[in-house]
């Protein structure tokens, strides 16, 4: 029997979910999809300062499960950055916390500036 899925908590949504060059073509070859699970890691560990284990703590997963998000989500942004393409931040795995301080720590902005709680896919 499989393991069940275990949700990757996220505390806000992006701003925006489009990212790249302003001449790019709409069409879809020339997009990259990052999942909102993916953005999170991103956000948690680049923007915010985190250590993976403490990303891992932050979106209730295992460390190795945050490293492996990490990574994939590196990898998009650099192809995005260096081959122009359009970057799309949507869908994955994850559920919106609840913003009560329900185990979020000093990574969760679920009330503060720039968070969206409409899910989009």
């Amino acid at each position: 029997m499989p393991r069940p899925m275990k949700w990757r908590k996220v505390c806000c949504l992006p701003e925006r979910n489009r990212f790249g060059p302003l001449d790019a073509k709409t069409d879809e070859k020339n997009h990259i999809r990052m999942t909102v699970d993916e953005y999170e890691a991103i956000r948690l560990i680049d923007l915010m300062g985190f250590t993976q284990e403490e990303c891992a703590k932050q979106m209730n997963v295992a460390r190795t499960t945050v490293q492996g998000i990490y990574i994939e989500a590196r990898k998009k942004l650099a192809e995005s950055l260096v081959n122009g393409k359009v970057l799309l931040i949507k869908g994955g795995e994850y559920r919106l916390c609840d913003g009560l301080g329900n185990g979020c720590g000093r990574g969760c902005h679920r009330h503060g500036r720039g968070c969206f709680t409409d899910n989009k896919d």
